[in-house]
């Protein structure tokens, strides 16, 4: 299960984003503690986060990541301090806010596309002021912190931050938020690999799964209507939510 997970999770995540909405729930569905599921599944998803920044490698050039230097700085630092705050969490009480953390993530994943291109259309015009840049820094402190502690859905979060900052190239502003989640969730699996909390017999054959998927994914994603796999991820997401729901607060 969990391997057919990783591959459909992978795939999902190269198409349309959102693969955590079925690899997470996998891993608690196994019996897997939810800390020890949500740190499992940040490192079998990790790679493909590589994979991807590696694809936008020619839409970020040096003027632009020096630009964004700041941002990279604060992911770094707001991730590590997640990271600490996921790892001191009692599991009684984060089972009590993974439906929460649920159902926000899956409310970003729905409605986060229409705010980024509201805030396009709305945008000042002009490149990256340094006010905007102290403004969106601060904010991406906050996403970096929730990157550490849980991450699902928050690149449609960053993605109307670099609109915010005056980016119009859709292409550097994806690597932009592909190149952020890389680095926020590099130091929580760092951290969570320290702290051993990954359960690694699950990791592995996921990171396997989500390898072969994402291949798959990107083989195949002309093909495919990212809209149409964004309404399945959605529906997987306030099913996952309705569940946990359920299973967390109504069942006796």
């Amino acid at each position: 299960m969990l391997f057919c997970a990783a591959v459909l999770g992978g795939a999902v995540n190269s198409v349309a984003g959102g693969g955590g909405f079925i690899a997470f729930p996998a891993l608690l569905f196994t019996g897997m503690p939810s800390i020890n599921a949500n740190a499992t599944n940040t490192v079998a998803l990790w790679p493909g986060t590589v994979a991807s920044t590696g694809a936008y490698r020619k839409s970020l050039n040096g003027g632009l990541l020096r630009s964004i230097a700041p941002l990279i700085i604060i992911t770094f630092l707001g991730s590590t301090l997640g990271s600490f705050l996921l790892l001191h969490t009692r599991v009684s009480t984060f089972d009590k806010m993974v439906p929460w953390l649920l159902l926000g993530a899956t409310a970003l994943f729905t409605f986060g596309g229409k705010i980024t291109r509201w805030i396009t259309h709305h945008h000042i015009q002009g490149g990256p002021s340094v006010w905007r840049i102290i403004g969106v820094t601060l904010i991406q402190a906050c996403v970096a912190v929730y990157i550490g502690y849980f991450g699902a859905g928050v690149g449609i979060v960053m993605l109307a931050l670099l609109a915010i900052m005056g980016m119009e190239n859709i292409h550097s502003m994806n690597g932009l938020k592909t190149l952020l989640a890389t680095c926020g969730n590099a130091v929580a699996v760092v951290i969570f690999i320290f702290a051993h909390a990954v359960r690694w017999p699950q990791a592995l054959l996921m990171v396997v799964g989500a390898a072969l998927g994402g291949y798959a994914g990107a083989w195949y994603a002309q093909k495919l209507d990212p809209k149409k796999v964004r309404y399945i991820v959605i529906a997987i997401g306030y099913s996952m939510t309705t569940y946990f729901f359920w299973r967390t607060y109504l069942r006796g």
